[in-house]
């Protein structure tokens, strides 16, 4: 008898449910608080919040344009940006040998691009908006602001106390467009699409050209990145655009081509003259 109910007992335990156990919020909320006060106790989370403060609608009711990193990017009209506030992203500094242009700053909050892109941002003079997790590999100098990251879905009016990644580096520059008070802000190379296929998120290594992005070289020769979560991006976008519409401000899509149609098309051209 005994050794027939062990035997029930097994055929009908689900492993699916005994690998996922209960949810439990406050093992989420300790961890964020933790996340939060492990950071502020480092001199480089107070230096930063004031320097975010002090940013606050300092760019009030201007425009400005986010540079993705998508292959469409080199098909923009780059010298049309001399006389406006740009945010290049990640590993923007690759376009530089195409290029004259210069973004105002840059944004980085991944720490596989953070930590491959390290020797540029540790020399470069351009304002530069990192994830706090970047001081182990970036020490701190003016032009470097740190970022902390909360995994609260929000878009917050104010980026000095924490950020959300949302899945994508473009949705961190909308909500630091937002928090300098820009009232309308344009993006350009966001593709939207990408030729590598796989899991959302999922950590691969690169081939020896890169398809995906500006420069053949982007993720290049075998070092590792994540793959993109499109659904997540997307969901993220459509916050940020709540939020900029709810403020009297508007999001747009200057891109050549690509697969984003959340935000309203136009050309780069077309932006600047509005």
């Amino acid at each position: 008898m005994n050794s027939f109910t062990n035997q029930s007992t097994k055929q009908v335990e689900n492993p699916i449910l005994a690998q996922n156990p209960t949810i439990n919020p406050y093992r989420h909320a300790v961890h964020e608080l933790w996340n939060r006060i492990r950071w502020d106790l480092q001199p480089d989370s107070w230096r930063s919040r004031q320097k975010l403060k002090a940013l606050k609608n300092s760019y009030w009711g201007q425009k400005a344009v986010i540079l993705c990193n998508g292959p469409s990017l080199i098909k923009s009209d780059l010298s049309l940006l001399k006389e406006i506030y740009t945010f290049g992203l990640n590993k923007i500094n690759l376009l530089f040998q195409y290029s004259e242009f210069r973004p105002s700053c840059i944004v980085a909050v991944n720490p596989f691009v953070i930590e491959q892109n390290v020797e540029f941002y540790r020399y470069t003079k351009i304002p530069l908006f990192l994830d706090s997790k970047a001081v182990k590999w970036v020490r701190s100098r003016p032009n470097i602001t740190y970022l902390h990251s909360a995994n609260q879905f929000k878009f917050p009016n104010d980026c000095s106390i924490s950020i959300f990644q949302g899945a994508t580096v473009t949705f961190v520059a909308l909500q630091l467009a937002y928090h300098l008070g820009f009232k309308q802000v344009a993006l350009i190379g966001c593709d939207h699409n990408f030729v590598t296929q796989g899991a959302a998120n999922q950590t691969v290594t690169s081939g020896e050209k890169d398809l995906n992005h500006f420069d053949p070289n982007y993720f290049a020769g075998g070092v590792e990145w994540q793959l993109p979560d499109l659904f997540r991006s997307e969901v993220s976008y459509r916050l940020a655009q709540e939020s900029f519409l709810a403020n009297d401000r508007a999001i747009f899509n200057a891109t050549e081509g690509g697969h984003l149609e959340l935000f309203p098309r136009l050309t780069l051209a077309e932006f600047l003259k509005t």
